[in-house]
């Protein structure tokens, strides 16, 4: 079996109790309510080539800076050694991914301010609640559900859409990581009951 071929049956296979997550508008995160609907990959569908890579870079920069500022927003207050792993996990590996694809998107007509910044708004309302939450640790695990869903929606068309082997290897390496890390999130959750 090719590694596009094992991306995508694992994250059918994963997906599939995870569409109720990216489609609650609201959501409680440690004792703060997230708002807002995630941008939908379903407009990138109809987006190909070229096209479709520079939006799916721009989108996915700000999708992983949301990430990143989330993990920030915790970073110092969360005490579960496990929890501690991820947000450093998080900051480390997703910036070096932003760095990669900013790279990327020269040759393709640089950075798609609109798509950007449509993700980065909603990325936004994801980060505030975490910077007050009453108990971090949980709030940050529950915050990075939805998240890591919706990233996992939009790796899981570039593997369908792109051209490019840059991409193509990235998006399956999110898939692979946060398909894993949602299924870690979700056992730490039912542990802490």
């Amino acid at each position: 079996m090719n590694h596009r071929l094992l991306a995508l049956t694992t994250l059918a296979l994963l997906l599939s109790p995870l569409p109720a997550l990216a489609q609650t508008d609201h959501r409680m995160h440690g004792g703060a309510a997230m708002t807002g609907s995630m941008p939908s990959p379903a407009a990138l569908s109809s987006l190909s080539g070229r096209a479709f890579d520079r939006a799916y870079l721009s989108m996915m920069i700000a999708h992983h800076q949301g990430a990143v500022d989330m993990a920030r927003a915790v970073q110092g207050r969360v005490k579960d050694a496990q929890v501690k792993a991820w947000v450093a996990a998080v900051i480390r590996d997703q910036s070096k991914e932003i760095a990669a694809m900013t790279g990327w998107l020269g040759p393709l007509g640089g950075l798609d301010t609109a798509r950007r910044d449509q993700m980065a708004g909603h990325m936004k309302s994801m980060v505030t609640p975490l910077k007050t939450a009453a108990n971090p640790d949980p709030a940050f695990v529950q915050g990075m559900r939805p998240h890591h869903a919706s990233a996992l929606e939009m790796a899981s068309l570039a593997l369908q859409k792109s051209g490019d082997s840059r991409i193509l290897k990235l998006s399956r390496d999110i898939v692979t990581a946060q398909a894993a890390e949602l299924y870690a999130f979700q056992v730490w959750l039912l542990r802490q009951k």
